[in-house]
């Protein structure tokens, strides 16, 4: 009977591999086809998108960095997605202390705001944020962009991070407060290293949501050619009516190097969060 049970758990486990490994593929494939074509010329990758290059020819990358202003656009997307990540970050780990700290009607009743917050699509308040923010001239800077980020991001991380607070023993706080440690001093040298875990996955969720995105730089942004990001400059590599595909493929393609790179880094920091905080 055990032998019978584990050669029906073997055979699970094979189907869930195949079925896996089956979504993968169909996944990874668009990736795989825009890599290949990256490379080819423009009359090749249009009589045969499927196959390999006859060669492997770098000029559709040096034409793309060209195009895009890769340069300038990648240092913009990166003070963005920094300051970004860490403000919504910082701010959202101290609200979720207090919060959690703090058992009052109150304190739950804007935990509740801050998850109801993130079921309100984003399309509902664009209009009114930009009026907003045309209002308070804060439009085509730095200054106006980034805390809007920390305004998105916020509600998302103090779901995340509230739970894992609670998780922490109270009584090393009051041996700190015993010793005379005040509360901010308290929350950045016990609480905060202890949130490790939670704070990397948030940090990684929202640093690659901000570094792909296309719409809140082109509409706070556009004003200012200063001021692209890696999206909005990618927009460059297709005509009006005409788009030299290779090149926009190999643009595509460099833009997406960062991301996957950080990732692949990063990849056990999302996993390990992300279920601590299913168990929690």
């Amino acid at each position: 009977m055990i032998d019978s049970e584990c050669s029906k758990f073997s055979v699970g486990k094979f189907a869930a591999t195949i079925v896996l490994v089956i979504v993968c593929l169909v996944m990874l494939t668009p990736i795989i086809f825009a890599v290949i074509n990256s490379f080819k010329p423009y009359a090749e990758m249009m009589t045969s998108f499927v196959s390999f290059p006859n060669s492997l020819d770098l000029n559709n990358y040096v034409k793309a960095w060209k195009v895009a202003n890769y340069q300038k656009s990648f240092f913009v997307s990166l003070v963005i997605t920094v300051f970004g990540t860490i403000g919504a970050v910082l701010l959202a780990s101290m609200a979720s202390y207090k919060l959690a700290r703090t058992k009052t009607r109150l304190s739950n009743f804007i935990f509740m705001v801050f998850v109801l917050s993130m079921t309100i699509p984003f399309h509902a308040i664009m209009i009114p944020l930009v009026q907003l923010a045309n209002k308070l001239h804060i439009t085509r800077s730095l200054i106006g962009i980034i805390p809007i980020y920390w305004g998105m991001y916020i509600p998302f991380a103090v779901f995340m991070l509230h739970g894992f607070v609670k998780t922490i023993p109270i009584e090393l706080e009051e041996a700190a407060m015993l010793e005379g440690s005040r509360p901010m001093h308290t929350f950045f040298k016990i609480v905060f290293p202890l949130l490790r875990t939670p704070v990397a996955t948030v940090c990684i969720l929202d640093a690659l949501s901000i570094w792909n995105d296309f719409l809140m730089p082109m509409l706070i942004l556009s004003g200012n050619p200063n001021l692209k990001t890696i999206p909005m400059t990618q927009v460059n590599l297709f005509g009006q009516y005409t788009s030299e595909w290779n090149i926009a493929i190999a643009g595509m393609v460099l833009g997406l190097i960062p991301c996957l790179l950080f990732f692949l880094i990063m990849q056990k920091n999302i996993v390990g969060g992300l279920t601590d905080g299913a168990v929690k």
